[in-house]
This record gives C-alpha cells, structure tokens and sequence, in this order.
C-alpha cells in the first residue's frame, strides 16, 4: 500500500490522528527532507520505523527503489516538506509507478497552502485552476498572459524573492483593475492576506518589505470578466525573448 500523507503547511497541529497512526505504522517513510520531518515527527512523537529521503534530485532512483519494496509486500508513506504530496512535488512519479504494478494508492488528506489560501481569499471558488509555480525563463510570459485571459480563479505559487517580480508582470498582463489575494506564512504566526487590486496589493507589499519579503506566497487571481477585453500582453503570437535567444 502506498499512502500520500498530507503534513502541516506551518503549524506542526495541523495534522491528523490518522496520518500519524500511519506514520508510525507503515514500514518506510519517504520524506523530502529527512531533518525537516524529524521537527514534526519529534512533536507528536511519531517513530517511523524507516525514513528516506525522496524528492526532486532522487526521485528516479528512489522512486524504482520504493517501487521494489512495495513490490515486496512493504507499505510506504510519503510526505512533504509542508502540505500534500504530488502537488508541485515529485510524489506523482512514485505514484505512477505504484499504479502501474497494481499496488493501492490511498490519499490521506490534509493541509494544502492552495485551498486554504483559496478558501479565504473571497474570490469565486466554484471554478478554479491550480498553476503552482511559473517557469523561470522559457515560456514564461506565454503562460502569464493565458493566466490573464483563464475565467476561471487562478492558484499560483511564488517564492518571497520572486513575489514582486510576478505581480509586476500580473499588472501588465490583466492590467490595473483586476483583483489578487496574497497569502503568506499561511497557517503560521504571522499569517497574513493581502486583497484588492494588483496595484493596491503591490503598493501594500513594497510599503511592508521595501527590500526583500518574508514568508512563502500564494497569489489567488481573480477570473477575467466577460466583459474586459484582451491586453496586448495577452496574444497568443507573442515570442517571449527567451525565447529568441
């Protein structure tokens, strides 16, 4: 059996009885960083019976490695760093493979920083796309602006020293009217949401952190209207410099 544990996204309370009775009861648990789980397995004194490590500069070797040992009858868990596995993380590989030897795969469910930055971010959440993070460079503005032209709600991830860099390229691509929800240090204790415009969310953002801002973020985009017509940053023609290189 092959079990996707959720962990918590910040606060170490936000985890299950149910996912630590799996931890300490499977046979291996494969963890993005084995130092990172050993904070929260030593608070709720979860002794797994082994840990490696899996994630995204192993996770070929490890994940045939896992695959022979739930081959060979072996329960596995797999978590990560903080919220559910296989969402922007190389858990869905493992997955892939387990399902292709017939083995079960059992979600246990739990913290994810996308549905709690959606779920309290007022915007519509009746349709919505999960993006994770953007490209760096190649395709990246194509990506934005078909980020900009979606109807639906848009989840985006973004780490703290590319956060203003994003919301400058939201700007020009929906342009000043369009709103955003910023979540950061979700769940911890400086938890904060930023709501209104782009402009309005970047304007609060560079009076708090005039340098460098703290804490992991999740962008939450409001959907484009019928009404609102497509920007020049939003045609399907345009060639990213990048990709000219």
């Amino acid at each position: 059996m092959l079990y996707l544990v959720a962990t918590p996204i910040g606060n170490l309370e936000d985890i299950s009885l149910r996912a630590i009775r799996l931890l300490q009861e499977t046979d291996i648990v494969a963890c993005e960083d084995t130092r990172h789980a050993r904070v929260l397995f030593e608070r709720h004194g979860i002794r797994p019976r082994r840990l490696v490590s899996y994630h995204s500069h192993n996770e070929r070797s490890r994940a045939a490695e896992l695959a022979d040992d739930l081959r060979g009858g072996a329960s596995v868990a797999v978590v990560t760093d903080a919220g559910t596995p296989g969402i922007s993380d190389p858990a869905w590989a493992l997955v892939r493979e387990a399902l292709q030897l017939g083995i079960d795969v059992v979600p246990v469910p739990g913290a994810c920083a996308a549905i709690a930055a959606l779920s309290a971010s007022g915007m519509d959440t009746t349709r919505f796309a999960f993006e994770g993070f953007l490209p760096l460079k190649k395709g990246r503005k194509k990506r934005i602006a078909g980020l900009a032209a979606e109807d639906r709600t848009v989840v985006i991830y973004e780490s703290p020293h590319r956060i203003k860099r994003l919301l400058g390229e939201l700007l020009e691509a929906c342009g000043p009217e369009r709103h955003i929800a910023l979540a950061r240090e979700l769940t911890k204790h400086f938890e904060e949401f930023l709501r209104g415009t782009i402009p309005e969310v970047i304007a609060r953002l560079t009076e708090k952190f005039p340098e460098s801002v703290k804490g992991e973020c999740v962008i939450v985009l409001e959907g484009r209207s019928k009404n609102e017509e497509l920007r020049e940053y939003d045609l399907v023609d345009a060639v990213d410099e990048d990709e000219m290189l």
